[in-house]
């Protein structure tokens, strides 16, 4: 790393600038959570914690903000999001430096969440006041009903972030509901509350007036659940255990919610695929944030007549790899988050090796590197009676798989609880379009392993099984945040005119119904 490079990103972080992020927290409790960096376990910030007196003030706050924001305009709020856009790349390094810092990934990896702000925020800004916008719907009479759909905001939803992408789940799940005329209350996860506090950063400059959305700090036992007693919606994102807990007591109070939880992804490679681009794509969808990405793959199914020429360009890749820390484009991994996390990728890999399977590359950690770093692992002759054949390693964990043809590879990477996102390389399209349509997962890509459908912002994402419910982007990652009103105007009374009894009424209705279905029309 070069001298220019460390002091940049050492000023990111600078007291000064860490007393400005952490006084945007919704505090007063006077205590504090420390925010540990993994690339070094140094320490990053003192960070106030909330109480639960905070928690219920911050949404007093947002809601007396939230009726003044709801008659705004909606064009009007969309363009803050579209100013949103630009200051992300404006600011840019300032950005990557902080992710980096907090989250220990390589800049790559955290380059990808500053456009993924971006791109939200260009989609729902320029989407929004089209897909908000008072919508004729068939009444029920031609001409003589009048039916017109209006989407009002929720209120308040709260949105609990988890650490592995710590500025894209703070900010981008809760751009569409600002929009949508909605305040926000964030909780993020403890190890990386400075990304989301610099999300709360930018959104004042982009002009969100105060209270809208505000960032409350703490446990997830208590704090978020304090947040869940208050919100009118909830948006999380973490593993399937919790989720199952947050489900249950939206449901107890009637709440809305959606969630993203945990993945076992797989990577399909056909037997007519292109050997050099499926390696290539593998290594991106197996290592991206040292695997710590819910759509990465940790399983991959490879056709039997491939599949040693396909294992020697991957590993070969594998073994390649660049990991360290750094605060430039050079490293193609960076660190694990915590000791947490790296003692379940430890276990994972040991239990597997002592149970017959085979370290193709890496398997083992880096303390050379860092406290947290774990070089990327290739592991084959994984059996069920492993920890890492079922279980979700989140990791820089993969295990390669040997199939005899498309319907064993299916049948496989179907054979699991989780349906998140999955990835088929073949030369055909139509006939990996035919895979990937048997396939159960919220996403699929097709000779590309994660980035086609997640960039896909038009298009819903979200999980199948125990990967979740609910989707994010697209019209439903919009809609989501609102309660749909119908307002439905008739000319004429519903009933028998004049003198006419109603068995004549009915003929009538009956002969009008059946026409209307002759027409073909709704």
């Amino acid at each position: 790393m070069t001298a220019p490079t460390q002091d940049r990103a050492e000023h990111a972080l600078a007291p000064e600038r860490v007393r400005t992020l952490t006084a945007r927290v919704a505090a007063t409790s006077g205590e504090t959570v420390r925010s540990v960096t993994p690339l070094n376990g140094g320490t990053l910030a003192e960070v106030p914690v909330s109480s639960n007196a905070d928690i219920a003030t911050a949404f007093a706050r947002a809601r007396e903000a939230q009726v003044a924001w709801a008659r705004v305009p909606v064009r009007e709020r969309a363009a803050l999001l579209l100013r949103l856009h630009d200051l992300v790349f404006q600011r840019q390094n300032d950005i990557l430096d902080i992710v980096q810092w907090e989250s220990g990934k390589a800049r790559r990896h955290a380059f990808e969440e500053v456009c993924d702000v971006a791109m939200n925020a260009r989609y729902y800004g320029r989407m929004a006041p089209r897909l908000l916008h008072p919508a004729r719907r068939a009444g029920l009479f031609p001409l003589l009903t009048r039916t017109v759909e209006l989407h009002h905001p929720k209120g308040v939803v709260g949105v609990i972030a988890p650490w592995n992408y710590p500025l894209t789940m703070a900010i981008s799940d809760a751009l569409p509901a600002l929009v949508a005329g909605n305040a926000v209350i964030t909780k993020p996860a403890t190890q990386t509350t400075l990304c989301a506090l610099v999300g709360a950063e930018l959104l004042a400059e982009a002009g969100l007036p105060a209270d809208l959305w505000q960032v409350v700090i703490g446990e997830g036992s208590r704090v978020g659940a304090a947040l869940i007693e208050e919100a009118d919606f909830v948006c999380f994102t973490g593993s399937t255990q919790t989720g199952r807990a947050v489900a249950r007591r939206c449901g107890e109070r009637l709440i809305g919610a959606t969630m993203e939880l945990g993945g076992k992804n797989p990577l399909l490679v056909l037997d007519d695929a292109d050997l050099d681009k499926a390696a290539e794509g593998a290594v991106r969808g197996c290592f991206s944030n040292a695997g710590q990405l819910c759509i990465s793959m940790e399983r991959l199914y490879v056709a039997a007549p491939v599949f040693d020429a396909f294992c020697e360009r991957f590993v070969a890749r594998v073994r390649d790899m660049v990991v360290k820390a750094s605060f430039d484009f050079t490293a193609d991994m960076g660190s694990l988050i915590s000791a947490q996390q790296l003692a379940t990728v430890s276990e994972h890999v040991d239990d597997a090796v002592s149970k017959g399977a085979e370290i193709l590359a890496g398997g083992k950690a880096r303390p050379d590197l860092g406290p947290y770093f774990f070089a990327p692992t290739v592991l084959t002759g994984v059996t069920p009676d492993m920890a890492c054949y079922r279980e979700e390693t989140f990791g820089p964990v993969v295990s390669v798989y040997r199939v005899g043809d498309d319907r064993a590879a299916v049948a496989a990477a179907n054979d699991s609880a989780y349906g998140l996102n999955a990835a088929v390389y073949s030369r055909d399209t139509r006939r990996a379009r035919a895979v990937a349509a048997r396939l159960r997962a919220g996403t699929v890509n097709i000779n590309e392993a994660y980035a086609a459908a997640w960039g896909s912002i038009d298009a819903p994402m979200g999980g199948m099984g125990d990967s979740g419910m609910g989707r994010r982007h697209g019209i439903d990652g919009l809609l989501k945040y609102t309660e749909p009103q119908t307002i439905a105007v008739q000319r004429l009374p519903v009933a028998p005119p004049g003198g006419m009894s109603y068995d004549r009424f009915a003929r009538t209705i009956a002969t009008g119904l059946r026409t209307l279905h002759r027409l073909g029309r709704r």
